[in-house]
């Protein structure tokens, strides 16, 4: 069992959870939700051990699976022995049992080691390590031939998905998983789905996934008003019941402030007079009636609106045989082999497949001679694209900190996108995006990848243009901020090529779906619902 008992964290005068006493069952899955900075991931690193609560116990399960966020702590291991390392007793004990029999002598001792270090492994299905480690690995797209690389060569979006397995290897009682789908492709999201769906231990996840909470959750755990309050079902639900709870408790204490109101006024009328025992009556029931406070919640929803100065011409692009690649190993590797097509005036599409199968390039190669994207390193190697009549492109790159330079303040950057705009004007925009008071004069080199997220978003809102593109938008943000994105798209008038592995956002935006598959791109004329019942 995973449990907690009047746990409080805080920092300084800012509390971020106290008193907190709730219990985490087997079979159950638990989305743990709230907005960026109220408390997630301290949390989970309370839960795994790794953070020492300020008040309060931990009850933990004997064997926890964790999601480990250091990208760089295994380079010097293999890909497979990385993931067998999730099941630390079995682990330990393959390591004493190699340095026992790569003595040159063996003593009695070492030999009744070896018995009892033989019946650990056995008992942590040690025979069988390699072969399941392989099995987690192949549902996370990590190809056979990489398993016995070292860690080091891999990239970036691979080393998580080995991590991954990691955190799911040796049937651990409880899983801690803090932003699983981060880097995976929707191929690896739907083998999660099915492998958390079938698990029979206990799952602590934060994702700002909305549709991954939903499929896989049975419960939420939500960080708010201090506390840690659980609603059964998935995200939605949750969103659903406490709205309703709020609105119960605010109706409540409408009604008990009008019965204060008329009780007080029976109190003035006859205070001085002759009836005195029934004003006493009534105070004591003033006291009664006195509504709680209503703690405070600490959501903070953005506002997001994407606006057009001009429309643009009926066809915001149309390209001819494209053609990008890149050098691997030595080898040079097409990855966009020809690709035509032609995009009209507010056409929505999403751009879907495996990770590394070319999104990215395609993008880079389209927006190589767009009107207003100014990013380095975007080429175009053959075939013509062809950007319509007053086109204006808004980029948000997946690496989107390099679009930012150093050297500025965040309102003397985003002036230059739109140089009519009043310093207040900025400051809306830097407000609607949940920057605060004097948070505009912040120096663009020391922003948070959050608060760069945030910051393109003002300078998209500000340039205003009629063709938005968007590599992986809703990495940095929380569900809040995500949900905000979503609405905003889909209100949007524009054209917009998305790259995003958020179903709901592909279900709920896009009006077309180019799907890299194997090297071949298909362009689908439908929605994402459509596209699923094609296939």
């Amino acid at each position: 069992m995973l449990a907690v008992q009047n746990v409080t964290m805080r920092y300084g005068a800012k509390v971020l959870f106290e008193d907190v006493t709730t219990t985490f069952n087997p079979g159950r899955c638990y989305g743990l939700t709230g907005p960026n900075g109220a408390g997630k991931s301290t949390f989970m690193k309370i839960l795994a051990g790794e953070m020492e609560q300020q008040t309060g116990t931990v009850q933990r399960p004997r064997k926890m699976g964790i999601l480990r966020q250091d990208q760089f702590a295994f380079d010097e291991f293999r890909v497979i022995d990385t993931v067998i390392m999730g099941n630390k007793p079995l682990w330990a004990a393959l390591e004493e049992r190699d340095r026992i029999y790569e003595k040159a002598e063996m003593t009695d001792e070492d030999g009744m080691r070896l018995g009892e270090l033989e019946g650990i492994v056995g008992d942590e299905d040690g025979y069988t390590a390699e072969a399941d480690a392989a099995i987690l690995l192949d549902g996370l797209d990590i190809p056979e031939e990489l398993h016995e690389r070292k860690m080091s060569e891999l990239q970036g979006g691979q080393k998580v998905r080995v991590l991954l397995a990691q955190a799911l290897f040796g049937h651990p009682q409880a899983l801690l998983l803090d932003e699983p789908t981060n880097h995976l492709d929707l191929e690896s999201i739907h083998w999660l789905k099915e492998f958390l769906n079938n698990y029979d231990g206990t799952v602590i996840v934060i994702s700002h996934d909305r549709h991954f909470l939903n499929a896989v959750c049975t419960h939420i755990a939500d960080i708010d008003y201090r506390t840690i309050i659980q609603y059964t079902g998935g995200y939605d639900d949750m969103v659903m019941a406490k709205t309703q709870l709020r609105s119960r408790i605010e109706s409540e204490n409408e009604q008990r402030e009008k019965k204060i109101a008329q009780l007080n006024e029976f109190i003035a009328r006859f205070a001085a007079g002759t009836r005195s025992s029934q004003v006493n009556s009534r105070r004591k029931e003033v006291e009664r009636l006195a509504p709680g406070d209503l703690a405070r919640s600490n959501i903070q929803r953005p506002f997001i609106k994407f606006e057009m100065r001009k429309p643009g011409g009926r066809h915001a692009v149309e390209f001819e045989g494209v053609v990008k690649g890149y050098d691997a190993e030595g080898k040079r590797l097409d990855v966009i082999k020809g690709f035509t097509a032609s995009v009209s005036r507010g056409e929505k599409i999403a751009i879907m497949g495996r990770n590394g199968v070319g999104k990215t390039t395609l993008l880079n190669a389209l927006l190589a001679n767009a009107p207003g994207v100014t990013e380095p390193n975007l080429s175009l190697e053959a075939g013509t694209v062809k950007w319509g009549h007053e086109v204006s492109v808004g980029y948000f790159a997946q690496d989107f900190k390099e679009s930012i330079p150093k050297g500025y303040t965040m309102v003397d950057w985003l002036r230059q996108f739109d140089p009519d705009a009043t310093i207040e004007q900025i400051r809306g925009v830097l407000g609607q995006m949940l920057f605060r008071g004097e948070e505009g004069t912040k120096k663009t080199e020391v922003l948070s990848g959050g608060e760069a997220c945030r910051l393109m978003f003002c300078k998209l809102m500000l340039q205003k243009p009629n063709v938005l593109v968007f590599d992986e938008p809703t990495n940095h943000l929380d569900l809040e901020a995500v949900i905000a994105v979503n609405t905003a798209l889909q209100a949007y008038p524009g054209t917009l090529l998305l790259v995003t592995h958020d179903e709901d956002l592909i279900d709920e935006v896009a009006t077309r779906i180019w799907s890299f598959d194997h090297g071949k791109i298909t362009d689908f004329q439908g929605t994402y619902d459509e596209f699923l019942t094609k296939a």
